[in-house]
């Protein structure tokens, strides 16, 4: 094993005896936490391991995970890959249909089930045969119980051998495009990520993490999980949405990840409660300037935060800027399933909003002839899993294909101008890239959500959800403040990027509608799917700006 990049089974059983009685996990149930220490969770992990290892699995098979964030998740993870066996991550809020598929491509032997909410109507998808292991907390019937097995298996003992570059984990990428595909990674591979992050990072030292966005998403385990298990550090969980506020202001992190729409969300909250003029009155005061930051991080939950990041998809500059005035400077990172989340930060100290950063140690990046961001590291993936030809075309000569076109500037900071698979062509035969145009449209306070359509139509349009603010306006006030925000922006664009039309949708977009994906990013396919048989009626429609 190259013993300078240790896994994350290496790094486990070092802290279980280094730290054997301190906090390692805390997780609210009904209101009341429920904590692990290093040495109890490993005694789980250990008894569940031996229980995979003796039940008729054999090494290499996979083992699926289906639940919200808990500790028993990483627990989970950790005896599947201490067993020697394959991780297959699964989003909690997947159809039936989904799992089913998933589950029999990826040849998955058995299941761990836990914090779902709708338990009954997604286990549908698991087959009847499927060995099904339910987490404490949340038995979930006819499953296996979890706290059984532990008391009845008696405990794997040591340090298991692994080989760094043996299969660890397929993560099936939740996609704005597309069908999920199955993206192999080592240990070794998620190793050199996670040591590359951390010299690219002041010294993590005991830091407190909280996990609440999806842990299959690679984001989510390469800070939270590889995190906490790499660096010692401790993980406090969410119970759900509607305590989000209330456990991160308990948790108090001094850690913590969110992805663009929780951070336009949260601006919106503030906001709510203390208008903009007013905080730009009272951020000008001297002495209540620093009372009033203080008091915002606090009720935040982001007082003891020295590490706040943002990723999974851009974030607007001006909402940067924003958090900044709070004393909130926000590090945007980039990366992607297929490179383990390694691609590039803005470091601590020299953050350069309306980048993502420069790229990490051991990264190699340079540019294609169409702007293609290429990247090449030894944290790519393996491929995707039983599609060699898809995984040859992710790759050029070696070089991992990222899909996102941009410029690097001179100091090495990469800006992203768009997705090529973004990219639409008009009737007029005119490419148009919407990324930049709905970054100009966020920065309006009315607006919530914004995409750009226009593929095999004469001229774009502009599909976009009200803001909390602007929903508290009349209608007519709403038309007339985004019929001057269209001119402006079209003031600015190329002919053909013009929008001919901007089109008020009411409904919020949200992951149970089916257009966001699991971490907040929009499914523009889902969007032609739901609106372009509408779209040549709303080039026709005599008002600009039009509520639908």
């Amino acid at each position: 094993m190259n013993k300078a990049y240790p896994t994350i089974i290496d790094q486990f059983c070092k802290f279980e005896q280094e730290k054997s009685d301190q906090l390692l996990f805390a997780e609210p149930v009904n209101g009341q936490y429920r904590e692990f220490t290093w040495k109890s969770a490993g005694q789980e992990i250990r008894s569940i391991a031996a229980y995979l290892q003796n039940c008729g699995l054999n090494k290499g098979d996979k083992v699926a995970i289906l639940s919200k964030n808990c500790a028993h998740w990483i627990m989970a993870d950790l005896a599947i890959a201490m067993a020697g066996m394959v991780s297959v991550p699964l989003y909690p809020n997947i159809t039936a249909i989904g799992v089913n598929e998933i589950l029999l491509h990826s040849e998955t032997k058995a299941i761990f089930v836990g914090k779902l909410d709708k338990p009954l109507e997604i286990r549908k998808g698991i087959p009847d045969d499927m060995l099904q292991i339910s987490f404490p907390f949340y038995f979930n019937e006819g499953c296996l119980n979890w706290d059984d097995l532990v008391i009845n298996t008696t405990p794997l003992i040591g340090i298991p051998t692994i080989d760094p570059h043996t299969l660890y984990c397929i993560m099936y990428t939740s996609g704005t495009t597309g069908n999920p595909k199955g993206v192999m990674h080592s240990f070794h591979t998620l190793s050199f990520a996670i040591h590359s992050f951390l010299k690219s990072n002041p010294p993590f030292v005991n830091e407190t993490f909280f996990s609440y966005l999806p842990l299959c998403h690679v984001a989510e385990k390469m800070l939270v999980q590889n995190g906490t298990i790499f660096t010692g550090g401790k993980a406090y969980f969410v119970e759900s949405m509607d305590t989000f506020a209330a456990n991160l202001q308990f948790t108090q992190p001094t850690v913590f990840l969110a992805v663009p729409r929780i951070w336009e969300k949260t601006k919106e909250e503030i906001l709510k409660k203390m208008p903009q003029k007013k905080l730009s009155l009272l951020l000008r005061l001297p002495i209540i300037s620093g009372l009033i930051k203080k008091a915002i991080r606090k009720k935040l939950g982001l007082l003891r935060a020295k590490y706040i990041y943002s990723g999974a998809s851009p974030i607007n500059k001006s909402l940067l800027e924003w958090f900044a005035q709070l004393d909130i400077i926000i590090q945007e990172a980039y990366g992607m399933t297929e490179n383990s989340a390694l691609s590039h930060i803005n470091r601590k100290g020299s953050t350069k909003f309306g980048t993502v950063g420069q790229s990490y140690p051991g990264v190699e990046v340079k540019l294609s002839v169409e702007n293609e961001l290429l990247v090449k590291s030894e944290a790519s993936m393996l491929g995707y899993y039983k599609d060699p030809e898809l995984t040859a075309a992710m790759f050029e000569d070696g070089w991992l294909k990222t899909g996102d076109e941009g410029v690097i500037d001179n100091e090495g900071y990469f800006t992203i101008t768009g997705r090529i698979k973004d990219q639409f062509k008009t009737s007029k035969g005119k490419y148009v890239i919407p990324a930049p145009i709905e970054s100009k449209v966020l920065s309006n306070p009315y607006v919530s959500q914004a995409c750009i359509v226009g593929s095999g139509i004469p001229s774009p349009l502009l599909l976009c959800t009200l803001s909390e603010k602007a929903q508290t306006e009349e209608r007519t006030t709403i038309l007339d403040h985004l019929t001057n925000l269209l001119a402006a922006i079209n003031n600015q664009l190329e002919h053909h990027e013009k929008i001919a039309k901007l089109i008020i949708v009411q409904d919020e977009w949200t992951i149970e509608n089916g257009i966001l994906t699991p971490t907040l990013k929009i499914k523009r396919k889902m969007i032609d799917e739901l609106f372009q048989q509408y779209y040549m009626a709303w080039l026709n429609l005599q008002s600009v700006v039009t509520f639908v």
